[in-house]
């Protein structure tokens, strides 16, 4: 079995000392969607949702949420972000969401981009629920980690 690197000798959870390796830029993709009936989104494209303009609302929840992502997972390292742009798309049943998230740093940025799309994911569904009670929020994935 692999030894875990976030785990010290004795089993307890840690963060993983990265101070050996050398800043680089990293990026990372993240994708997901949230599926909601055609309706839904006729109102939505014509600005007619109770709550206003969705969409702008779930970007900025999506880039909000990637900064603060060290403070939701445990044991995620805090990085200075230097790029964070969430899309979305609607479609004729659903909005797809993808996250990209740039860093120079000595740790990935996945974790930040998949909270993105999740948060932005939440967003949509809270901000039109009360239009929409069948609403599923699916296939949230890491598209592509690299570094520079």
């Amino acid at each position: 079995m692999k030894k875990l690197s976030h785990l010290d000798a004795r089993g307890h959870a840690r963060m993983v000392n990265v101070d050996s390796k050398i800043p680089v830029l990293r990026r990372a993709v993240a994708a997901g969607e949230l599926r909601c009936a055609p309706d839904t989104l006729r109102l939505l494209r014509t600005g007619k949702t109770p709550k206003g303009d969705v969409l702008a609302a779930a970007r900025i929840a999506g880039i909000q949420a990637a900064k603060q992502t060290s403070a939701l997972i445990p044991l995620c390292h805090p990085l200075p972000l230097e790029s964070i742009q969430v899309e979305l798309a609607p479609g004729r049943d659903r909005i797809r969401i993808q996250a990209e998230v740039r860093v120079h740093a000595r740790t990935g940025v996945e974790m930040e981009a998949l909270t993105a799309v999740s948060v932005a994911a939440l967003t949509l569904y809270d901000m039109l629920k009360g239009v929409d009670r069948g609403m599923s929020i699916r296939d949230i994935r890491l598209l592509r980690k690299e570094k520079f």
